[in-house]
């Protein structure tokens, strides 16, 4: 076993975190007869030698090895190192990889990949393995890796003759969708082994990974009645399931990423990968997927429910519906007995703010019955809201007030209880002088301890609250002789006395004495608004528009456009600005939006910057927000983008959910750029 393993140099090869030297030891911990040194041994595989995903000359070198252990039915777990020989060596749900990457990281990637290409006779013989774990990831690697479609396709039925484990059978369907997609001048029969083993007199998770790969590949084969099919499908699987025995109990726990993943994982796996199969290949079917998802969130099994209250997220996320419906029933499961059920609710509702709302009496029943879940400690740092009391503050729910309350009269304030304020409106007026108290409670004495001011001071800003002001300018004033001011804190104290306007008047030579300070930008922001005078703060801002740094300049454009037309000094250089091209990258972008977005505010038009404005939101969807925001500030002149806001509220997918799934949507503010389209063209 493992031949040849010390003749390779392997000092001089590299991984993640330099010399692999190391790796002999880890591919002799593969075949340890310790389990937990095996599962060691792949955590240090993937987090050195494939480092997320990644190809290291050290990778290329560990295949033959990682083969050859694969191959010997001595060795244990063998199924991890099949799946590590995938992600090695597969192209996955279509993705071209770095094999299509220049330079030497896409040719040692291309090379990994043939060399485990290499090894498709090794994967054909793994599929008739002794143990059911390794042929059920044999089964991925053989479509993947053996190019020999017809050979391919002839050992699948073969398999699927034989086989008597569901969970291989399952691999198997699993195994013809792939074929499909790998192969589709050869995919016929494939699909019709797909849309038999959808139908009786198969069992129900066969049926619904039928309908999955159907629903993925064909589906103009699916049944017209997927929806009801599917839960039902989904029921009878529960009752089958019933009286088996309990699969969460942990034989042993290692210190790993995949220990800590093992430990995660949900209690039915295995439902959870059938049905989001099933979500994700119905993609834009969101009328569908909504259908399925409130028949998963019915169903008797809390498993199944669980399940389904996970797989929302992504729903939510992905795509602008009415969920209120589906969001009744996550909140009908914040009255369930089991923690894992009830937890995942309440972090799915968190995430949804106003969208929250069909919810929030269940919310509130949880709450008042369950105040040790009012906030969350952790091992290091401040605590934070419960998810129940938060996702109740954040729909704007009054009844969340008198319980932020009493957690600013307790001991320790949850880092993020300034930030649900704003969300209640003047609801929360009642909670001011205990913020203000805690606020001056913050000690100065560092920069880590200022920053916990910063949701403080933005919860007093929301409320208008003036009597903040001295509080606020001691943050300003401070800190201690050799103490570093926070930045953050900083700008959000000079923020808070720009909400408060001509309240915070006394502010005024404070807040002057920074004009000449890196925080110049903000500080003539706010003293424009304290003072009630532009002219005041119009010198500081055309020095900082042409600034060096392009957070500077970019603060500054946005700043000169807050000041309306008394800023008409400033047109020459945002125009300028806004129309740069030297700088095409991200940065510019922005810098060139925001440049655009003052010329409108100051001249009332947005003509002279139509095009910058059409390229920005083009170009990068989350500058929508901040056009979408002036847009509806200057909606008597918003027709030459109306075009632009009915686009964008006739798209169904969120703004942020591209479909590389590369960016997680906040729906927040995916559902505040919605609401400015909508007030951009109701004005104009």
């Amino acid at each position: 076993m493992l031949t040849g393993i010390d003749e390779v140099d392997w000092a001089s090869l590299r991984h993640a975190y330099g010399s692999a030297k190391d790796v002999p030891g880890l591919l002799r911990g593969l075949a340890s007869a310790d389990p937990a040194e095996r599962e060691t041994a792949l955590d240090g595989m993937y987090g050195a030698v494939h480092h997320q995903g990644d190809v290291y000359d050290a990778t290329l070198a560990c295949v033959p090895f990682l083969l050859d252990l694969v191959a010997r039915e001595e060795v244990q777990d063998r199924a991890g190192i099949v799946e590590l020989l995938v992600s090695i060596g597969g192209e996955h749900d279509g993705e071209s990889g770095q094999a299509d990457a220049g330079g030497e990281a896409g040719s040692l990637t291309a090379r990994a990949r043939a060399a485990v290409r290499a090894g498709g006779e090794v994967f054909a013989r793994l599929t008739q393995d002794a143990d059911a774990d390794v042929r059920r990831t044999a089964v991925d690697a053989l479509v993947r890796f053996l190019d020999e479609p017809a050979r391919v396709l002839g050992l699948v039925r073969q398999r699927i003759a034989r086989e008597r484990d569901e969970r291989v059978q399952l691999a198997l369907t699993e195994g013809l969708g792939l074929f499909a997609r790998r192969h589709p001048r050869q995919a016929a029969e494939a699909l019709d082994l797909l849309t038999e083993r959808s139908a009786p007199p198969y069992g129900p998770a066969l049926r619904l990974a039928a309908l999955g790969q159907l629903a993925s590949h064909a589906p103009e084969r699916l049944p017209a009645d997927l929806v009801p099919t599917a839960v039902g499908l989904l029921r009878a699987r529960a009752q089958e399931r019933r009286g088996e025995p309990d699969a969460t109990e942990q034989p042993f726990v290692t210190d790993t990423l995949i220990g800590r993943l093992r430990l995660l994982r949900p209690s039915d796996e295995e439902g959870s990968r059938l049905l989001r199969t099933l979500h994700q290949a119905l993609d834009d079917r969101v009328g569908d997927r909504i259908a399925l998802l409130c028949g998963q969130l019915r169903c008797p099994d809390p498993l199944d429910r669980c399940n389904a209250v996970w797989m929302s997220a992504g729903l939510f996320r992905e795509w602008r519906a009415d969920y209120a419906e589906p969001v009744a029933l996550i909140g009908a499961q914040l009255a369930a007995p089991e923690d894992r059920l009830r937890e995942a609710a309440a972090f799915v509702l968190s995430e949804l703010f106003e969208l929250a709302a069909p919810a929030a009496d269940d919310l509130h029943a949880l709450v008042s019955g369950r105040p040790e879940g009012w906030t969350h400690r952790w091992e290091h740092g401040a605590p934070t809201l419960g998810d129940p009391l938060k996702a109740l503050a954040r729909t704007g729910d009054a009844r969340a007030v008198p319980v932020l309350g009493q957690i600013l009269a307790g001991p320790a304030v949850p880092y993020d209880l300034g930030y649900v304020v704003p969300h209640l409106g003047r609801a929360a007026t009642p909670l001011a002088p205990a913020l203000r108290r805690r606020l001056a409670e913050i000690a100065l004495d560092s920069s880590g301890t200022q920053d916990g001011a910063v949701p403080l001071l933005s919860a007093l800003a929301a409320l208008g609250d003036t009597e903040s002001v001295p509080t606020v300018l001691r943050l300003l004033q401070g800190p201690a002789e050799g103490v570093r001011r926070s930045d953050a804190t900083v700008v959000q104290a000079l923020a808070t006395l720009r909400a408060l306007g001509t309240g915070a008047r006394e502010a005024a030579p404070v807040v002057r004495g920074l004009l000449d300070t890196e925080y110049a930008g903000p500080a003539a922001e706010a003293l424009a608004v304290i003072e009630q005078d532009p002219e005041a703060a119009l010198p500081v801002l055309l020095r900082e528009a042409a600034h060096e740094d392009t957070f500077r300049r970019r603060r500054a454009a946005e700043a000169l456009g807050g000041l309306g037309p008394a800023a008409g000094p400033a047109l020459p250089g945002l125009l300028r600005m806004a129309g740069r091209t030297e700088a095409p990258d991200t940065l510019g972008v922005w810098e060139r939006a925001a440049a655009a977005c003052a010329v409108w505010r100051i001249t009332g038009e947005p003509g002279h910057v139509l095009a910058t404005l059409r390229f920005a939101w083009s170009q990068n969807v989350h500058i929508r927000l901040p056009i979408a925001t002036c847009a509806a500030a200057m909606s008597a002149s918003a027709g030459p983008v109306h075009d632009l806001l009915a686009a964008e509220l006739a798209t169904p997918r969120r703004h942020q959910a591209g479909p590389d799934g590369l960016d997680i949507p906040h729906i927040h503010e995916d559902e505040r750029l919605v609401r400015l389209c909508r007030e951009g063209l109701a004005r104009g």
